[in-house]
């Protein structure tokens, strides 16, 4: 299968990745979710060249993940706002933290906290069952063909 015929294939994670799986992407969706809106700061701070970015705010944009809002009409700006499709990539991007934090500290620990405004604790994402509340490893769950199984 060419990487272009992903988006049509009946599997989700290939289907997911032809939208976020692309370099930068995930880095982009990060600092959005951290409140970066802007073009310039995206930029800046991930040293993107503006070709890329624009490419990237495009997709993300079209994929419904980003909106696109205007602040300045002259010379025309726009921020790049997550809405709530891409508030749902935040468990994604919180997983990818904690595994990055396990594996890749270099003994160091955690670059950055999350703390839960909530309770005021730093906390790791984790993921759990939505029907009992329990942790899942990789070994606790079977997969079995769903409603939109197609052979």
């Amino acid at each position: 299968m060419k990487w272009d015929d992903v988006k049509g294939n009946n599997c989700s994670v290939a289907r997911a990745l032809s939208i976020f799986g692309e370099r930068w992407t995930l880095l982009i969706l990060n600092h959005a979710s951290l409140g970066v809106t802007r073009f310039d700061h995206f930029q800046t701070q991930l040293g993107i060249s503006r070709h890329l970015l624009a490419e990237r705010l495009g997709t993300l944009v079209a994929e419904g993940i980003l909106s696109k809002v205007q602040y300045l009409e002259h010379p025309p700006r726009y921020e790049y706002i997550l809405t709530p499709k891409g508030q749902d990539l935040y468990p994604l991007l919180m997983a990818i933290v904690a595994w990055g934090d396990r594996w890749l500290d270099r003994g160091a620990g955690a670059p950055v906290e999350y703390v839960h405004q909530s309770c005021g604790h730093v906390m790791h994402g984790v993921m759990v069952c939505s029907v009992c509340g329990v942790e899942l490893k990789c070994d606790d769950v079977t997969v079995k063909p769903g409603p939109g199984w197609d052979i």
